[in-house]
């Protein structure tokens, strides 16, 4: 039993399918998913939650030695980490990990577990950290949906590059791989369309819901007239909360958040618009849909005239004349279908570009940085119905085992027999046959395939028949006897049979002109930006403005010619030159049964992907083979530092030396490098631990010692100065006195032959100063004397300063030269702190005419600190940064205080660093956080710190400067004190009367708090009017001060003809019940 425990398969004493499939299972029973390969990772999906990935675990996993721990997804992470540092064996370098498996074998986890490991090991209390954890919940919504093999499969590819200089991560890419568009418009049976729509549905609020034109779940098209059940619903419902968080932590603005929602509701909406033929040659749309026609128009910002004409005809210019040519039913389906499919995917392409942007390294060009890319791309996939999108899914996957084969066999035996080292050849299974029969020019299976694309009047067949002809004699193809386009393709992972029907379209995925051109003039900024866009030869979306819409058409045009095939094999291209520069780590994921259950071991379909991943010649090669060769260069540059000799010459003679004084065994040496197995690499890397904790011990020392031989002899000269000094004065001091003595004696003398009196002897001279009287008693009538300036206090040790604290250190030279310019430089950061404040934040914060009780203006740390000497734990107050635009939190904790940065991100949300929330003001963050406890102590804000009412407000220097009138106005000066318990509050009221109170004050005030006066004024009359007219107004977005879609008028108008409709429709069901109710898939048919 334990032989089969063990942690590492390369270990295993006997090598064939049963003991590895034994092992497995017996490792998987235990809950130990993860084993080892050498240093590659098997991970097979539990299906159910595992303790494995708290805080604890992960700090484990830092920085630790791979035989003390058990294998993991986060030791993975560590490797790829301390690998791009140069911490192992290699030297500082790009790293790559490649995930691979089935669809429902747990790469997309896989990918966020991996992803968040990272982000710890890369912490830096910098909120880009956060912000790149958000990309993956944000992506999982628009580009993952349910299939039969997986609740959560992802339906594109990604390739998340993590830019890093030194330790810190400074930005983030995500590349994208042909989005399954086609889903949007149709789902076999057993699947759902993508998330993002049942996620709107059960998430947005019902005021919202009429303002994007969303109905009943149950009518759209596209969603095949189903939804789920409460418990789904409710759980979507969270997921579309999580997901506009995501959004706002990357830095979407409202109005694009807006702009989107609106077009995926038209989206729905267009799938609902059916056609029936009228006595001419035009199309109408049916009674029914007339009103999803409207909705449609409003929902992505067109006339409805335009999008009917655009759906049921094509204009063409011959020879300088429009030649209008009329749609039939099914062509003008196939249209709107079309436009469906294209606007979902450039949605999709904007979201990526979008975070591309907001991610991008903030650092200077000729900063170099290093990279960790992870790839979490789409599994090998079988249906029983396999379309386009299923073979560009296995080509991918077999480029994918082709770069495992190059890196594990091919390369690494190749070497082998360069260098004559003794080895038995390992036979496994070669795909490249299988690449070959795809990619080929000119007869590649996709050669073939944009070839037929080119021609109008291609069919399918014409396609599937080219095939049977062409390779009817290749191993790896099989002609399938059929009415219907079958072919099949014998892949690695075993033998799949294809439908050929809607290859040439998906392919072309072409969209007629006049829908683009109606799309760019659409009122709708977003959708005007998607359809203006250009697109790469990697087929990414490239969003251009529109006064460059002339370039963006000849750009546009020039690379449409391309096919959807050719724009995934140059972006599948493009994909492996990245990881053949980069140092790859590999986790091989494996699906236990195919029901999605847990604790379950089928063992049929364990073997065929063990087979298939080629899994046992894997592990002969990783425990017979040599994974790390370098040559005598790089192994002497790394390692000479342990012979402790300078100046060692990098050859084959220096590295066996080095080598001579290890004990490791089962190296070998070849003609130009050394080959070593691939736990020597950490072996090494202890031996250089160990010799640099050694260094590290020396210096210590050394540094101990000089520095106190420096401290000593400085101390010496200190005392021998000092003594000087003393020696000196006490000289001077006598002789002074010997002189004053010998005056005095001169004097008296003189005196005595004046007096001729016998001479007295000398009297001593009195002290230089006379001690001064203590002063009286200060009388309780008497005016009280002026007090001087208070001591500060020491600082107490239980104030600790958080690593985001915005005034840490405080300038104590101010005045010396360059004291006085940090100091200038302080007092202009003070100053535009308070512009920043006073123009974009003073309405934010307000609240009735007044600052909360727990805002506090600019102060200084230690004031801060103060104020909370003696209030209870939990409470808090907000202060503005004083050299920065910001807000820092002070919260009195058990036996400190602590403090939170606030960042205020692009799109106007207000984050505590370290936190995965965002919030849309900072009420809104002060009241989520009395509820849910602050990162990484969870501590709740209970008591707001108050203004002390006997002193200045804090925040008086954020008032108006131009108000200094209402002093006088108000009938106090200055100076003078108020005794109310609310002077803070009713001096800020005073601030923003409503107008016509004080027209004085109003003319006084800024544009932002006029505004902020004029916005209550008109709500608390428009109330009043409500009130005293007894009439419900239906209150329109626009009011609300918040982004609404453009022809929101429009949309509502078509919502209530199409309930309307739906009304009738369900009275006239009523009345006749014998008839057939109208389902959508008898209108597909």
């Amino acid at each position: 039993m334990e032989a089969l425990l063990q942690e590492d398969l390369a270990t295993l004493s006997d090598l064939d399918e049963k003991s590895l499939l034994e092992s497995l299972d017996q490792r998987f029973k235990k809950d130990k998913i993860y084993t080892y390969i050498g240093d590659i990772l098997v991970a097979i999906n539990p299906f159910k939650y595992l303790p494995l990935y708290e805080k604890e675990v992960s700090e484990k996993y830092k920085c630790h030695d791979k035989n003390s721990l058990p294998p993991h997804i986060f030791a993975v992470a560590d490797r790829a980490y301390q690998s791009m540092l140069g911490r192992l064996a290699t030297g500082p370098r790009n790293q790559c990990i490649v995930i691979s498996g089935e669809s429902g074998a747990g790469k997309t986890e896989s990918t966020k577990l991996l992803l968040r490991q990272i982000m710890e090991l890369s912490r830096a209390n910098s909120q880009l950290e956060q912000q790149i954890l958000q990309v993956n919940p944000l992506l999982e919504a628009f580009g993952n949906a349910q299939t039969v093999m997986n609740d959560n499969s992802s339906r594109f590819g990604k390739y998340i590059q993590l830019r890093f200089h030194n330790s810190a991560v400074k930005g983030a890419k995500i590349n994208e791989y042909l989005l399954e568009k086609s889903r949007v418009v149709h789902q076999d049976e057993g699947e759902r369309n993508f998330h993002i729509f049942y996620c709107m549905l059960a998430g947005i609020s019902k005021e919202d819901k009429e303002m994007y034109g969303l109905l009943d779940p149950t009518l759209y098209r596209y969603l095949n007239g189903t939804y789920g059940t409460e418990d789904m619903v409710h759980l979507w419902s969270e997921k579309y909360n999580q997901l506009c968080n995501a959004m706002d932590m990357v830095g979407f603005e409202e109005q694009e958040k807006v702009d989107m929602m609106t077009i995926l509701a038209g989206i729905l909406s267009l799938g609902n618009i059916m056609f029936e033929p009228t006595d001419g040659e035009m199309l109408k749309v049916t009674e029914t849909s007339s009103g999803w026609l409207k909705a449609t128009a409003g929902q992505f910002g067109v006339q409805e005239e335009e999008l009917l004409r655009s759906l049921t005809c094509t204009m063409s210019m011959t020879r300088g004349e429009a030649i209008r040519r009329f749609h039939n039913q099914q062509q003008a389906e196939d249209a709107r279908d079309s436009i469906a499919k294209v606007a979902y995917g450039r949605v999709f392409g904007w979201i990526v570009s979008k975070i591309n942007e907001l991610l991008a390294p903030n650092v200077d060009l000729d900063v170099e940085l290093t990279e960790i890319g992870i790839l979490d791309i789409f599994g090998f996939e079988n249906f029983a119905v396999n379309r386009y999108e299923q073979i560009c899914i296995n080509l991918a996957n077999e480029q994918l085992q082709y770069f495992f084969n190059h890196h594990i066999f091919l390369m690494e035996q190749k070497e082998y027999k360069e260098e004559g080292i003794e080895w038995e050849t390992i036979a496994f299974k070669d795909n490249k046959p299988i690449l070959d029969l795809f990619l080929t020019k000119p007869f590649g299976i996709f050669s073939l395939l944009d070839e037929q694309s080119a021609f109008p009047q291609a069919t399918d067949k014409d396609f599937v028949d080219k095939l049977n002809s062409k390779f009817k004699g290749n191993p790896h193809f099989e002609v399938v006897r059929s009415h219907n386009p079958l072919f099949t393709v014998i892949h690695y992972a075993g033998k799949v049979q294809y439908n050929g029907s809607g290859f040439l379209e998906k392919n072309r995925d072409t969209i007629p002109a006049s829908i683009r051109g109606l799309f760019i003039n659409s009122v709708t900024p977003l959708l005007s930006v998607l359809f203006a866009a250009t697109i790469s030869r990697t087929g990414t979306l490239m969003p251009r403005k529109a006064k460059l819409l002339q370039a963006a058409d000849d750009n546009f045009n020039s690379t449409r010619k391309q096919s959807v095939g050719a724009q995934f094999r140059h972006s599948l291209a493009v994909l492996m030159e990245k990881m053949f520069a980069a140092n790859p780590h590999f986790v091989r994921c494996i699906k236990p049964n195919a029901n999605k259950q847990p604790d379950q071991v089928d063992s049929k379909i364990m073997m065929d992907q063990l087979r298939y991943n080629g899994l046992l010649e894997t592990i002969r090669i990783r425990r017979d083979g040599f994974s790390w060769r370098p040559s005598f260069k790089e192994f002497a540059q790394r390692y000479s530092i342990l012979l402790l000799k300078p100046d060692l010459p990098l050859n084959k003679e220096s590295c066996l030396s080095i080598l001579n004084i290890t004990d490791f065994r089962g190296w070998k040496c070849g003609s130009s490098r050394l080959f070593f197995k691939y736990w020597h690499q950490e072996e090494l890397a202890r031996l250089l631990e160990r010799l640099g904790k050694a260094a590290l011990v020396l210096q210590k020392n050394y540094r101990a010692v000089s520095c106190r031989r420096r401290y000593l002899a400085l101390l010496a000269e200190v005392r021998k100065q000092r003594q000087a000094q003393r020696e000196r004065e006490e000289r001077e001091e006598e002789e002074r006195r010997q002189q004053l003595l010998e005056q005095e004696m001169k004097r008296r003398l003189d005196a005595e032959r004046e007096n001729k009196r016998p001479v007295s002897p000398p009297v001593p001279l009195p002290r230089k100063k006379k001690p001064q009287p203590r002063p009286r008693s200060i009388l309780p009538g008497s005016p009280r004397a002026l007090q001087s300036a208070p001591v500060p206090r020491p600082r107490s040790k239980q104030f600790e300063a958080m690593p985001f604290d915005n005034d840490l250190h405080v300038n104590s030279n101010l005045g010396q030269p360059d004291g006085e310019e940090r100091a200038k430089e302080k007092h202009k950061k003070r100053r535009n702190t308070i512009r920043w404040f006073k123009e974009t934040q003073a309405r934010k914060v307000v609240r009735n005419g007044a600052f909360p009780c727990w805002f506090h203006g600019m102060i200084t740390r230690r004031q801060a600190e103060d104020l909370m000497t003696d209030k209870p734990i939990g409470c808090f107050l907000i202060r503005v940064g004083q050299s920065r635009a910001g807000y820092t939190l002070t919260y009195r904790g058990k036996d400190r205080c602590r403090h939170y940065m606030i960042e205020m991100q692009t799109n106007g949300k207000y984050v505590i660093l370290g936190e995965d929330r965002a919030h849309p003001s900072l009420p809104d963050l002060v009241e989520y956080h009395t509820r849910v406890g602050i990162k990484p102590f969870m501590e709740l804000l209970t008591v707001p710190c108050g203004q002390m009412c006997d002193q200045e407000p804090d925040y008086e220097e954020l008032k108006n400067p131009m108000l200094a009138p209402s002093w006088a106005d108000s009938g106090h000066s200055p100076g003078e004190e108020d005794s109310g318990p609310d002077q803070v509050h009713l001096e800020l009221q005073r601030l923003f009367v409503p107008p016509g109170q004080n027209p004085s004050l109003e003319a006084q005030k800024p544009p932002v708090l006029r505004r902020i006066s004029d916005r209550r004024f008109r709500a608390e009359s428009g109330e009043s009017r409500n009130y005293l007219e007894g009439v419900d107004h239906e209150e329109d977005p626009a009011e609300k001060g918040r982004p609404f879609p453009r022809l929101y008028p429009s949309i509502r108008l078509a919502m209530r003809e199409i309930q309307q409709i739906q009304q009738h429709f369900l009275a006239s069901r009523e009345q006749c019940p014998s008839s057939p109710s109208t389902k959508w898939k008898t209108a597909d048919s």
